[in-house]
């Protein structure tokens, strides 16, 4: 197997394109490298181009290094055939190739290998070579055979026995047969349908959250993702059971149609016999584990893919800018944390005030004298227990200050308390307490979201779907690549960045980056990028990979400031020595070169990457995130029971799942706008209509305070325009960041004959229940 040519096909990429990827991956390149740096070299492949070409290979390498074992095993077995070998050669599946392997696979004792050592493998044979020939073979003659093989000494009493013998070894055959298991698993997947239950003895109605459980159906071919994963739960903690329902008749048929040769009736009897033995003990179990194994894995896959869309949108959040703020982390009793940070989000100064427990005067106050003596123009206010009063609170402060008001919003802690008790918290405030370090974090968060969220974990933050149901190896992996694409995609301050943030930049890892800090910390800030070659174990490979995405505000150079890469500037700074501007002077440069591009274009800078120095030269140190924006809450609507219905409020999207999206209306309590409310048309995927971070104007539709939800709507109110309740549209980014996916793996087996349809199905097990 050709794997980079296989590759090239699946992929629809130029073999070369795939050949100077993986070369450049096996240079040690990482993904956002590759993307930005190497166009020339992959003719501009994207990130999610060069990620699903990396998973894919990697997948094809494991399957090709499992193909060598199996080729080993059955060599070593004499059991190797021509056609045999070239069926495994050819093989692309992990499912298809240990489908080949299972009847050579190493086995515990099981009734077929039994019945083979008490000798009753002839009389298989010679069972299996009757039906093949279409001998008119009758019951006389059958037991004619078996009768010399009946012996008390091997536990073979009676013929009866003795037949049974043979049947567990034609059960085995067939059940290992790896056309027939591909066949039955995509009958399986394709015409089965998923059928739960609730013990209403264990269980009584109305007593579980898995209520919609309680008597379901639906197709396997179709059911949704947090559907499936909802049922895996509620099976793991013992509420729900489920399984798959369909036309066992029918599979019987098609094994006697792919099995049956003889129109003998007593071998026909007998066959049929061994046939509906060999599904159900050997094939109906582990055909059934197979399909939910696999419907888990792309369930797994959407839910992750979900994640990671939310995490990036999140990820990706307009910064209000590095300005001097005050981050309030709000309590009643235990009164308010009040933490002053400055622009580039060092802590200053903390404060405790109690304004809900009778001491508002004091607490003005102290908060005036904070925003005069730091000069604040932000206050970020945390999302949590009294966050409205508190709003309140602070917006009684600005009325009576004079001048410039900071601007007040509240922010979403979610994490903020998981930061603060974490070792990455301790380190950096070893002295502060656990509830002022979280208030540290909300005030970071409104500064620059993706500086401080990167501290967190993902799983953390609350933007995922049944995060903890899915694979937790595949969501790390896919959720670190998230982070990864965002972090360079933004770019770096290499003199204000933390370890956690320049961790995530290409080519650094954990240790290089608490290098970075303890040579900024020792030496100062750093001025021009070269510098970090004297960062211990920051070599060249590792300034190649990771220079371009660390950006230096008022270095000595002012390509520093630029996602330009330094083994670039010499000829930027020819092509300022040529158009007689000076190096300073970026704009012109990018305007000038703009109308030159071709002169500079060569074997080793090619358009692509000219125009993205141009682009960069246009506007140095640039921000490509959305300008900044948030909600405005209504101030009489502060908890559950201030709402009513047909309720009009603004609010912002704190997560998207695939059955819609939950929306923050300031109440404490995250109200859901369910696919079928999010627009005045079919909604097929939320994602396309709102995204984590966006302001909405949402329609109160339904409020239960007993079970604490809010049923939202953005479609427009009967009778009035659409346009009344659609989205907040979020301003375009100015560079659309890449999205990783992991590739779907495709089924590639044929049918082999007509399998009862999903309408024989519905008739035999009922409708299906969404």
């Amino acid at each position: 197997m050709n794997i980079p040519q296989l590759l090239a096909q699946e992929l629809s990429l130029r073999p070369h394109q795939v050949e100077s990827a993986l070369a450049l991956m096996a240079e040690g390149a990482t993904v956002p490298f590759i993307a930005r740096y190497r166009k020339e070299r992959t003719d501009s492949m994207d990130e999610v181009q060069l990620r699903n070409l990396f998973d894919r290979y990697a997948y094809l390498t494991e399957l090709q290094d499992r193909k060598k074992t199996i080729l080993e095993s059955i060599s070593t077995q004499g059991k190797l055939t021509p056609e045999l070998q070239k069926q495994i050669e050819t093989c692309l599946q992990k499912t298809d190739l240990e489908d080949l392997y299972l009847p050579y696979r190493p086995k515990r004792r099981t009734r077929a290998t039994i019945a083979k050592e008490r000798g009753l493998a002839p009389l298989a044979t010679w069972l299996q070579a009757q039906n093949q020939a279409g001998t008119n073979v009758d019951q006389a003659a059958i037991n004619a055979q078996a009768k010399p093989h009946v012996k008390n000494e091997k536990g073979l009493e009676t013929v009866e026995a003795v037949l049974q013998g043979a049947s567990d070894i034609l059960a085995e055959a067939v059940s290992e047969r790896a056309a027939l298991r591909a066949y039955l698993r995509d009958y399986l997947l394709n015409k089965s349908l998923i059928t739960a239950s609730i013990s209403a003895k264990k269980h009584p109605e109305g007593s579980t959250k898995f209520e919609m459980y309680r008597s379901y159906q639906n197709p396997t071919k179709s059911i949704p993702a947090h559907n499936l994963l909802a049922l895996y739960r509620g099976e793991a903690e013992g509420i729900v059971s489920f399984n798959l329902d369909f036309d066992e008749d029918w599979v019987q048929d098609y094994l006697a149609q792919q099995t049956l040769r003889t129109k003998a009736p007593a071998l026909r009897d007998f066959y049929r016999s061994m046939l509906k033995d060999a599904f159900n003990r050997l094939m109906k179990t582990s055909l059934i584990n197979e399909v939910r194994a696999e419907k888990k894995q792309a369930a797994d896959l959407d839910s992750i893919k979900t994640f990671e869309t939310n995490l990036r949108e999140l990820l990706l959040s307009a910064p209000a800018g590095m300005k001097p703020t005050l981050a309030i982390d709000p309590g009643f009793r235990t009164g308010c944390k009040v933490t002053a940070l400055d622009q580039t989000g060092k802590f200053l100064e903390y404060q405790a005030i109690f304004p809900h427990t009778g001491k508002q005067d004091q607490a003005m106050v102290i908060l005036k004298q904070l925003i005069a003596k730091h000069n604040i123009q932000l206050i970020a206010i945390g999302n949590g227990t009294a966050s409205r009063e508190t709003d309140e609170f602070v917006g009684k402060v600005l009325n009576e200050l004079n001048g410039p008001k900071p601007i007040k919003v509240i922010v979403n802690e979610s994490g903020a308390s998981i930061y603060s008790a974490s070792e990455v918290a301790i380190n950096e405030f070893p002295d502060l307490d656990i509830t002022v370090r979280g208030a540290i974090s909300i005030g970071r968060r409104l500064q620059d979201p993706l500086a401080e969220l990167v501290k967190i974990d993902p799983k953390s933050i609350g933007v995922g779907q049944y995060q903890h149901d899915v694979d937790q190896k595949l969501l790390k992996k896919q959720l670190d690549e998230t982070i990864e694409s965002c972090v360079n995609f933004v770019g770096v301050d290499l003199n204000t960045a933390s370890q956690e943030l320049l961790t995530s930049v290409s080519g650094i890892n954990a240790t290089v980056a608490n290098n970075v800090v303890n040579y900024r910390n020792e030496n100062g800030a750093f001025t021009n990028r070269k510098a970090l070659l004297k960062v211990p174990k920051l070599g060249p490979k590792a300034f190649e990979q990771a220079a371009g995405f660390l950006r230096i505000r008022g270095g000595k150079n002012p390509l520093d400031n630029t996602a330009v890469h330094p083994e670039r500037y010499k000829l930027v700074e020819t092509i300022a020595k040529d158009l007689g501007v000076d190096l300073s002077e970026t704009a012109k440069i990018a305007q000038q070169l703009q109308q030159n591009l071709q002169r500079y274009v060569s074997d080793q800078v090619g358009e692509p990457t000219l125009r993205d120095i141009v682009a960069e030269l246009e506007k140095p140190g640039r921000d490509p995130r959305a300008a900044f924006q948030y909600a405005t809450f209504r101030e009489d609507i502060k908890e559950m029971r201030d709402l009513r219905e047909g309720l009009e409020l603004e609010g912002v999207v704190t997560n998207v799942a695939n059955f819609g999206a939950f929306v923050d209306i300031g109440v404490h309590q995250d109200g859901l706008v369910h696919v079928s409310q999010l627009a005045d048309r079919f909604v097929s995927d939320p994602k396309e209509i709102v995204k984590v971070g966006q302001v909405v104007k949402v329609r109160v539709l339904e409020v239960n305070e007993a079970l604490k939800r809010i049923s939202l709507s953005m479609r427009a109110p009967s009778g009035q325009s659409p346009s009344r309740a659609t989205a907040t549209t979020a301003p375009q980014r100015q560079a659309k960041p890449h999205k990783n996916s992991a590739p779907a793996i495709q089924s590639t087996r044929q049918p082999a004959a007509k399998p009862a349809t999903l309408e024989d199905l519905k008739a035999k097990f009922g409708k299906s229940k969404r």
